[in-house]
């Protein structure tokens, strides 16, 4: 089956103490729909402007990724622009512009309004909600969010969270949300404001998994070298939901997201392995299995009697 994606396209320019790349392509959704793309077939959602290297549509056609729901509009597409510290777990963002993006209002293609599986990259909850409006009968809604909308938007935000059967956010943007310090509670407290489901992401901790009385917690895969963090929770998300859409059949449930929460921890292990999704591009299933058993086997352990 195939996942929809719905979120922004950006050319980004990263700058960490070692190197610093321009006019990469970056945006949650471009992230997010190359990591689900390893999974199941993608239709993305977003918006471009007339700068936009018409190479990357020919790299997503490459990777299953149907761009028909991209629109290209007169203008700049959306340029952000970050400096990483030392440690690469402290980002600074040096500008932001959102040109075309400032107006953009998603509207899906009436072949993409079917999908069973969605992905609402990080964008307003407003447009979140905007997507699902539009849609048949989705079968599984992913979510992300961030700090942002939390902060400026809690109205809409609190308004989606019962349509979304998983919310995924970061350690930070969960305590914020709840106003607790403990990510248990945090986690739980945010499962019963409306999501089926919710995972948070510890960057290089792992993630956790909260269902109805259900807990589950996994690593991050260790890396020796860490090239560029930008687009790693995306890629986690994408990876989760593609997993999803192209390996599940029936009802999704727990054991299913635990398995798609390693898969979506391993995609986004290959993704900071080089700047923007270049270690993506070269990235084979073969070289996912092989890191997604070695994950296993790192994290499997006897009871001794």
């Amino acid at each position: 089956m195939s996942v929809l994606v719905v979120g922004s396209i950006a050319l980004d320019t990263v700058k960490t103490p070692v190197e610093e790349h321009a006019d990469q392509l970056g945006g949650s959704a471009s992230y997010a729909s190359l990591g689900a793309s390893f999974f199941s077939p993608v239709q993305l959602v977003g918006v471009v402007g007339d700068d936009f290297p018409e190479s990357e549509f020919d790299f997503w056609k490459q990777h299953r990724i149907d761009a028909s729901g991209v629109q290209r509009a007169k203008g700049k597409t959306f340029r952000w622009s970050g400096e990483y510290a030392w440690d690469l777990n402290t980002r600074e963002t040096k500008s932001v512009a959102l040109n075309v993006f400032e107006n953009f209002s998603p509207t899906l293609p009436e072949n993409f309004r079917e999908t069973e599986f969605v992905l609402l990259a990080n964008i307003a909850p407003s447009l979140q909600s905007h997507v699902l409006d539009q849609m048949k009968r989705p079968r599984f809604v992913v979510a992300d969010t961030m700090d942002l909308w939390i902060e400026t938007t809690r109205k809409d935000l609190d308004a989606l969270l019962p349509r979304v059967d998983l919310l995924i956010l970061n350690d930070s943007e969960a305590r914020q949300m709840t106003g607790e310090t403990s990510l248990i509670r945090a986690g739980r407290k945010i499962r019963k404001a409306g999501p089926k489901y919710v995972a948070v992401k510890k960057g290089e901790h792992g993630a956790l998994l909260f269902g109805e009385d259900e807990f589950f917690s996994c690593g991050a895969y260790p890396l020796e070298d860490i090239h560029d963090p930008t687009g790693a929770g995306d890629t986690f998300a994408g990876g989760v939901a593609g997993y999803l859409a192209g390996k599940t059949r029936g009802e999704v449930n727990f054991q299913q997201l635990r398995r798609a929460l390693i898969y979506g921890s391993v995609l986004a292990s290959f993704n900071v392995e080089a700047f923007s999704m270049d270690r993506m591009r070269s990235l084979t299933t073969d070289e996912i299995d092989q890191r997604y058993d070695m994950f296993r086997m790192m994290s499997h352990f006897e009871v001794l009697e």
